[in-house]
């Protein structure tokens, strides 16, 4: 053990303490300690907004008239009423048009009473289009079948 002992280690320990055992400073103590600091840490970009920044946001539907209208938007789709992206026509798709009937109805029931006159009356009126919509094309069907 003694003979590892005079073996250099390959570490080097150096005494930083600016005070000897006594308390009073060592001669050879640096005056300044210097430290290494940590690289500064980015901060991730900011998503830009959809909207420009000098919008008019009072000119925008609420969220509530578009929610409506995605979803009758969504309907008309599933009805074959609406052309796909290329004109191509799109058959009926009958059982999810009437889930997407349904949540708007669902929508009706949890809003009762928290909406705008305005925002009644959308929903009223998309209601009452897309279900006689969807009873005409199901007795289409029931002709054709």
């Amino acid at each position: 053990m003694a003979d590892e002992k005079n073996e250099p280690s390959g570490f080097k320990v150096v005494d930083r303490r600016s005070f000897n055992t006594e308390g009073s400073p060592r001669p050879e103590a640096p005056s300044e300690v210097k430290r290494t600091e940590p690289p500064p840490v980015e901060k991730a970009p900011r998503p830009q907004s959809i909207e420009p920044p000098d919008a008019d946001l009072s000119q925008e539907p609420s969220g509530f008239e578009m929610l409506v209208s995605y979803l009758s938007t969504t309907a008309m789709f599933q009805l074959g009423l609406m052309p796909g992206p290329g004109g191509e026509r799109i058959p009926a798709d009958m059982p999810n048009a009437r889930r997407t009937v349904d949540l708007l109805q669902v929508l009706q029931e949890k809003t009762k009473g928290n909406l705008t006159p305005n925002e009644t009356r959308l929903l009223d009126d998309v209601l009452y289009e897309l279900r006689m919509t969807f009873m005409e094309l199901q007795k289409r069907q029931a002709r054709k079948g």
